[in-house]
């Protein structure tokens, strides 16, 4: 037992630091994880290296990471969002979704592939993958324009039609189950099943709220709770018979409608990137390299009709519904490449029994071309625009009238003018300053506590962790004129993993263009900050005394 856990721990030490050197390859090239965690399965595999030999360990964690990745698409389906999105995300959502899905179909049935497989494919061609579009937009700081948010609205659609067809073939596997011993043995999944949602219902309603506002008083804790929470759910799933994936969904569901929903979010998210590393790994090394030569013709043709066929739909119903060319190309780009959902479902597929790992490895191949092509479509997407532009009329009406009147609506939004990190004593006084002489202020803190008492003070608050890059990436910053980090440092040596350095990686990171101003206890401290990018260093017991000392003095100005 001993020998083999000494195995177990050597191999994924040689397959984390392979994904390591793959991953650098795949930076240099400006590829996502996704490409190079395919490739090191691949490369680990049987056929390659043959470096995988621990795979029920390996299949372990990999189920583990579908139970974090669908915690977290939960997390964004909270009610209210989904019952507020909009008639154009809806429409390019849904229209995407079924053009993509029946023409998929028609190509399959043309290639000669049997139509249940035929039917799978076309599925899981359907799905964009929400974390590579996300990064991209906020690379490229477009997340906020309006065919960033568009893309969004749809990406929505798009995780709930996931979630419909898991749930389809949930129940499909129910029913094919060779544990089955007939009809009440589905109806009792179904029962498990309802009542689990029910229990969620009843926990979103009472308990979701008291529960994390205690939690997040620590953030490590809060971090281990939904770890525990969606694999304990999607453990409850598998044992009721609808499966993991489910109640992984379900846990992040329950949590979607909380205030600290984009807080786990952020910090789960690089555990997820470490966690899907396996299911990768497992799935490339699942693949049988010989029979790949076979699939390349119909790979191509099927990645040919995802890079193209799929912006062209959404260009065609955006025209349609009154969006300018550009706006409907710049938004139609970003569902030119398959999801990891896609290999998920194709996943479920097989273990029901209705794929093969030869049609796994077809859809595998259509993820490597499109995500890979993709990403430098959406990076240089204003280039290929202007090249296309004389060709691309036939998609805009005459009066692009939805278009015009977005414009107008956008205009008369007022952006927030300051960000505030940290509403205590000392940043709520910054805030309620700034906000007598008429700015707008948005406060963020990690305290329930003392947003709450922000909000109360009547500004606008978001519960976060700003030294979080994702956290800091999907700020509103665009029009914002100084960020400003209320939260004084303690005393030592100035290193990268300083809440106030990482602060200004994280703004770095996000492309944020405006002042920043960084408050310290010590002088010394503000002077190297500011050799590391701060604009504007505040010292608040130097500052009060300056100004006590004005009062003293009797200045004119400070007795206003």
């Amino acid at each position: 037992m001993e020998i083999a856990f000494e195995t177990i721990f050597y191999e994924i030490a040689v397959l984390v630091l392979l994904a390591a050197a793959v991953g650098f390859v795949g930076l240099l090239l400006r590829q996502p994880l996704v490409v190079a965690f395919i490739a090191v399965g691949v490369l680990a595999g049987p056929d390659a290296l043959g470096l995988v030999s621990s795979t029920d360990f390996i299949n372990t964690l990999s189920q583990i990471s579908i139970a974090v990745l669908l915690f977290l698409v939960g997390l964004k389906l909270d009610v209210s969002l989904v019952r507020n999105l909009g008639k154009v995300a809806v429409a390019t959502g849904l229209g995407q979704v079924g053009f993509t899905a029946a023409f998929g179909f028609l190509i399959c049935v043309a290639l000669g592939i049997d139509p249940l497989v035929a039917v799978y494919i076309a599925v899981a061609l359907t799905f964009s993958s929400t974390i590579i579009i996300v990064k991209l937009l906020s690379d490229k700081q477009e997340i906020g324009a309006l065919h960033g948010k568009i893309a969004l609205g749809f990406l929505i659609v798009q995780d709930i039609f996931v979630v419909l067809a898991m749930v389809t073939l949930s129940a499909i596997g129910v029913g094919v189950g060779e544990d089955t011993g007939g009809l009440w043995d589905i109806a009792q999944v179904f029962l498990g099943g309802a009542g689990m949602v029910v229990a969620v219902m009843l926990f979103i309603r009472y308990a979701a709220d008291p529960l994390l506002n205690l939690i997040s008083r620590s953030p490590e804790l809060m971090v281990i709770f939904a770890v525990g929470w969606a694999a304990g759910l999607a453990a409850a799933g598998d044992v009721l018979g609808f499966g993991k994936e489910l109640g992984g969904l379900l846990a992040g569901v329950s949590l979607a409608s909380t205030q600290f929903r984009e807080a786990i979010g952020s910090r789960l998210a690089s555990l997820r990137d470490f966690l899907l590393l396996f299911f990768f790994i497992g799935l490339g090394a699942g693949l049988d390299l010989s029979t790949l030569g076979q699939q390349v013709g119909p790979a191509v043709i099927l990645s040919l009709f995802v890079l193209i066929g799929n912006p062209l739909i959404v260009m065609a119903i955006m025209g349609y519904m009154g969006y300018r060319k550009r706006t409907g190309f710049l938004a139609g780009l970003t569902v030119a490449q398959i999801s990891e959902f896609s290999l998920i479902f194709m996943a479920m597929g097989i273990t029901i029994g209705h794929v093969s790992d030869a049609d796994m490895g077809l859809v595998t191949l259509v993820g490597l071309v499109t995500i890979a092509l993709s990403v430098y479509m959406i990076t240089w997407s204003h280039k290929l625009y202007d090249l296309l532009e004389p060709w691309l009329g036939i998609f805009e009406r005459r009066h692009a009238f939805r278009e015009e009147a977005e414009d107008d609506a956008s205009a008369s939004v007022i952006p927030h003018d300051f960000v505030i990190i940290g509403l205590g004593r000392y940043g709520c006084r910054i805030g309620a300053g700034l906000g007598a002489r008429g700015y707008r202020v948005l406060g963020v803190d990690f305290d329930p506590d003392a947003l709450k008492h922000w909000r109360e003070l009547g500004f606008e608050g978001r519960f976060g962790d700003a030294t979080d890059p994702e956290f800091i990436a999907h700020l509103p910053l665009g029009a914002v004129r100084a960020v400003i980090s209320a939260v004084p440092r303690e005393k030592g040596a100035l290193t990268e993993s300083d809440p106030q350095m990482a602060l200004l990686h994280g703004l770095k990171s996000a492309n944020y263009r405006g002042r920043v101003a960084l408050t310290v206890n010590y002088l010394h401290d503000g002077e190297a900050l500011l050799k590391h990018g701060a604009d504007v260093i505040l010292t608040p017991f130097n500052d009060a005394a300056t100004y006590a000392v004005e009062l003293l003095d009797g200045a004119p100005e400070a007795r206003g």
